[in-house]
């Protein structure tokens, strides 16, 4: 008798829930409001459409396929939010979390702050995963980050049968281009939320569109071609944590120029490079990096004077202690942090000159 009840009461455990399991009706994030993305592109997770425009490297045609930077907002009342995606390129590195890599990072909007909900991917890439789960039934406002170093090609966003999912008005205001180094893609965060870029919006309400290329940012011209080609209020670069210093030369005037033809009368911010703490006792790479710092410094100084609507500002990712390093190049999740904090002053202030203050 005991060896049949056991699996009687199996089955009926299972049929219950089966029974109790939610259904999800899906809705592709793009039908909702993406925030964060420098121009309009065929699909509508690429941050550049390559077609378009020319002159990348494989490594950066990849890269500006990546979904870095893009975020989608929406409202729901949902207890569980489930997501499911169709990947093309899938970045799996050793040094940036696969949260952050392949996945996706929640936040849900309370009290006027944005607060982490919930981060995650699918073990099996081809299968839905719930982000969130266990929620109350009230209304809320959801700020959903995608992948730094994917490219989807569907990302879909479920909610319980009876759920509201709807788009909201992009929380953020002003368009804000900043083009940068591996730092500005995101590279070593633990999730896709934690890149500087995406700190800064949170924190202050102003709309950063990131087009953060890591190992590829030197002020070329065919990126200055989609930089003159986008729509934007103003500019921040971190262009100066990738090139040589022959090419910092070669390269700064001509790339302002370019660019300034184009929007003329709107700031472009330029960021000193970071202190990266793998100098700390490589005395090689301490005067290397020294060096790049006084020529962009020096060139910096000239472009102030010689360019009208042109800024340089200091970031810093570091604390006292140094321990804000992922890998001594890249800053870890609190070294980022520190960096949007430190920018967050003299940004404001140079875009309050120009009228861009967030809506909020």
């Amino acid at each position: 008798m005991r060896r049949l009840l056991f699996p009687v009461l199996m089955v009926i455990a299972f049929s219950a829930a089966a029974q109790t399991a939610p259904k999800f009706v899906y809705t592709e994030a793009s039908d909702l409001t993406l925030i964060g993305k420098l121009m309009d592109t065929p699909n509508p997770y690429h941050r550049v459409d390559t077609v378009r425009f020319k002159g990348f490297t494989k490594s950066e045609n990849n890269q500006v396929r990546n979904s870095a930077g893009i975020g989608v907002a929406f409202k729901t009342n949902s207890p569980t939010i489930s997501i499911l995606t169709k990947y093309g390129d899938v970045g799996r590195p050793n040094n940036t979390g696969g949260f952050s890599a392949r996945g996706y990072d929640l936040y849900i909007r309370e009290n006027g702050k944005w607060i982490w909900a919930g981060a995650g991917v699918s073990g099996d890439l081809e299968q839905p995963f719930n982000l969130i789960s266990g929620m109350d039934g009230t209304l809320k406002e959801c700020l959903m980050y995608l992948p730094i170093l994917s490219e989807e090609y569907s990302v879909k966003i479920g909610v319980e049968e009876g759920s509201v999912l709807e788009a909201m008005p992009n929380p953020f205001t002003g368009r804000i281009g900043i083009f940068g180094s591996s730092f500005t893609h995101g590279i070593s965060t633990s999730r896709a939320g934690m890149a500087y870029p995406a700190i800064f919006s949170r924190d202050t309400g102003l709309q950063l569109l990131s087009l953060g290329c890591s190992g590829n940012c030197k002020l070329q011209d065919y990126f200055a071609d989609v930089l003159v080609a986008a729509d934007v209020d103003a500019f921040i670069f971190d262009t100066f944590s990738n090139p040589s210093i022959e090419q910092i030369k070669e390269r700064l005037f001509p790339f302002i120029e370019k660019v300034q033809a184009a929007h003329p009368g709107k700031p472009l911010i330029f960021q000193r490079t970071i202190y990266r703490e793998w100098r700390n006792f490589n005395k090689r790479t301490d005067m290397s990096e020294a060096n790049r710092i006084a020529v962009a410094d020096s060139l910096m100084k000239i472009a102030y004077k010689k360019y009208k609507d042109v800024y340089y500002i200091y970031p810093c990712a570091s604390a006292k202690d140094h321990e804000t390093t992922q890998d001594g190049t890249h800053p870890s999740d609190r070294g980022y942090q520190l960096w949007a904090q430190s920018i967050e002053k003299p940004v404001k202030k140079i875009l309050k000159k120009y009228g861009i203050v967030a809506g909020r």
